[in-house]
């Protein structure tokens, strides 16, 4: 998309969706934001977060980066930009829920599993994020062999990578603090670029599954 076509792109959505939608805009305006949801995705620009919930302005607490990666919990005051987003949506917001939704087609997933494109001396801080993947690489390939398919072992591998950033999530004190007391509640999810789809992980059969299939409490 050209610059033009982000400026008349904005244009275009004050004037008709704004405008359709100006009761709630200044509700939200006048009151601030109460989010259902904290959502941790990927930055991939193919991914867009309120298009495949069909969620409204105000729903979704949005966090994203790349790989959709969640760093264990430090307590060193230092720049952590995805933990003070999960600090802030947990302390503050008061969210019900936490999303951590990867999905196939990952470009961070296949850079753990080929690393020649992170040689630049310009990636030395994706170098260090992406270590992020590493266990979930790790499992995938003892789960499949060396010589697995590399498509199924990316695929699993993004799977396998929600589920370790669940586990990172539960690092942190006042996260871990409000799933114990059923106060917040963790979900995991792919998202098929491709199809649209959505499953999500489910603990008790240990199997991702149609997000069409869950009842989600309010």
């Amino acid at each position: 998309m050209s610059h033009d076509g982000l400026f008349t792109g904005n244009e275009l959505f004050r004037k008709s969706y704004c405008r359709a939608h100006e009761k709630e805009f200044l509700e939200l305006a006048k009151k601030g934001q109460n989010p259902k949801a904290l959502y941790i995705g990927c930055s991939d620009s193919r991914v867009i977060p309120d298009m495949m919930t069909n969620s409204a302005p105000g729903d979704l607490f949005v966090v994203r980066n790349v790989g959709n990666f969640v760093a264990p919990y430090s307590p060193s005051e230092d720049f952590h930009s995805t933990a003070s987003a999960i600090e802030y949506a947990v302390s503050i917001l008061e969210v019900k829920h936490i999303i951590v939704c990867g999905h196939t087609q990952c470009g961070a997933i296949e850079a753990i599993h080929d690393k020649s494109e992170l040689n630049s001396e310009e990636l030395i801080h994706t170098r260090k994020w992406l270590t992020l993947g590493e266990q979930p690489k790790k499992q995938a390939i003892l789960a499949l062999g060396r010589d697995a398919d590399r498509e199924t072992l990316l695929r699993l591998t993004e799977k396998l990578s929600v589920i370790s950033q669940i586990e990172n999530l539960l690092t942190y004190p006042s996260v871990k603090k409000r799933v114990d007391a059923e106060e917040i509640q963790l979900h995991g999810w792919i998202y098929n670029i491709a199809t649209g789809e959505v499953d999500y992980y489910n603990p008790e059969t240990l199997y991702f599954e149609p997000l069409s299939s869950l009842k989600i409490e309010e």
